[in-house]
Formats: structure tokens, C-alpha cells, sequence
């Protein structure tokens, strides 16, 4: 197979097909797996290690990892189930190597944007799509309440509800029973409510607030006609 072949099919090429070119050198279906998982695998890192550089540092490792190991990969799993728990392992020793205890996935012995800143840069980004930085703020306070589940929860809590996966996928890909992941899904998604009701909760005070630049001009603007009036009364 020509690796231009592996860029013709593109989308359509399976994921058996991709792995076999991989095991046979071909750098073109290597390129399409990494495109294919980086965010799944990303993700997933992500949720172990809460560190975006530490997370894209596993990653890398990982398909390292898997690209020397391919050659074994025989279809038994989906390919995205060996990857992720190539990842899972990777990240799960960097934790530990930091000092985290990190109650990570145990897996059974069978078996991845720029950020949006608002500086002053890009303030006239902002004024113009404010939008996108609403979306910005908002996604940035997701990820932190994310990062504060607990690690039993976090990485099965990322793979049901960012990546979508299945009860069934989760369980088979964590090497963790079906009725674990529910639990832990549905606490993890519990906590996270929580969390966010109750940033919603001390945002109420702040809601439409008064003092400040605000409060400043309208006084200044009162005061001002009120100083015209009573000249022309004067």
C-alpha cells in the first residue's frame, strides 16, 4: 500500500486497516491515527494528570509506546480501547512519579487549542465576538471544576461526557466493571453540578453590579446637571 492511498481514503480508512499500515512502517497512517485520537487520548491524559503540558507530554509517550507495540495489536479490542489505556498507564505513572497518589483507573492485568486570553492585546477580539469570550470564561470554569473531581471520577467522568463514549466502551477501555463506571459517572456528574450551582450561587451578588465606574458617572452626571440647573436659577 502506498501511503498516498492512506490520505486519499482518508475518514473512511478502519481502524484495523490503519494499524496494519502503521505496523508496516507507513508514517502517512501514523499521522492519520494521532489526528484521529488526539483528542480522546489527550482528554484522557488531561483528566489524570491536570496539566496541559504534562498531559501532551504522555501523549507523545504513548504513541510512542504504540507505535512500537502495533505490531501486536490484533483487532480483540477496538483500537481506540488499546490506545486509551496505553495513555491511562503512561499518565497513571507520571502522577505517581510526581508524587500524586491519584486513585487513577486500575486497569485489569489482561490487558488529546490555544487558549483565549483576554489581555490588551485582543481586547478588540473580544469587544467584537463577546461570544467567544463568554464561551471562553466558561469553558475555562468547566475545566477547573473538572480538575477538582476526584481522581476515581475524573477520568471516566471525561471519557462518558466530553468524549461520549459508552457505558459498554468505558468499562472495556478502564478494565473496570460496567456498574463502577455508572456510579462513578453519575457521582462525578453530581459533584460537578454542585460545584458549578454553587459558583453560580456566589456569583449572585455580582450580578448587574453597581459600584464602582458605573456608580461613578451617573453620580458625576446628576451632579453635573444639577449644577447647570442651579446656575441658570441663580
Amino acid at each position: 500500500m502506498h501511503s498516498v492511498s492512506v490520505k486519499t481514503a482518508g475518514k473512511q480508512l478502519p481502524d484495523t486497516e490503519i494499524a496494519r499500515r502503521v505496523a508496516l512502517g507507513d508514517r502517512d497512517a501514523f499521522e492519520l491515527l494521532m489526528r484521529r485520537y488526539n483528542q480522546l487520548l489527550y482528554r484522557t491524559a488531561r483528566s489524570i494528570l491536570k496539566d496541559d503540558a504534562g498531559a501532551e507530554d504522555a501523549v507523545r509517550e504513548a504513541y510512542m509506546l504504540a507505535y512500537r507495540a502495533i505490531g501486536a495489536f490484533r483487532g480483540d479490542a477496538q483500537l481506540s480501547t488499546w490506545l486509551i489505556r496505553i495513555v491511562v498507564s503512561e499518565a497513571s505513572a507520571r502522577a505517581r512519579k510526581h508524587g500524586r497518589s491519584a486513585e487513577v483507573i486500575r486497569l485489569s492485568s489482561g490487558e488529546p487549542e490555544a487558549d483565549a486570553d483576554v489581555s490588551e492585546d485582543n481586547l478588540n477580539v473580544v469587544t467584537a465576538e463577546p461570544h467567544t469570550a463568554v464561551r471562553a470564561l466558561t469553558r475555562r470554569l468547566l475545566e477547573e471544576k473538572i480538575d477538582a473531581l476526584p481522581d476515581a471520577f475524573r477520568t471516566v467522568f471525561v471519557l462518558r461526557a466530553l468524549e461520549e463514549l459508552t457505558l459498554e466502551e468505558t468499562a472495556a477501555t478502564l478494565g473496570i466493571p460496567a456498574a463502577t463506571v455508572r456510579t462513578r459517572f453519575l457521582r462525578g456528574k453530581g459533584l460537578l453540578r454542585e460545584a458549578l450551582a454553587r459558583e453560580i450561587d456566589f456569583a449572585y451578588g455580582d450580578a448587574f453590579a453597581f459600584a464602582g465606574g458605573r456608580c461613578d458617572r451617573i453620580v458625576a452626571g446628576v451632579l453635573g446637571r444639577l449644577n447647570d440647573v442651579q446656575a441658570r436659577d441663580a
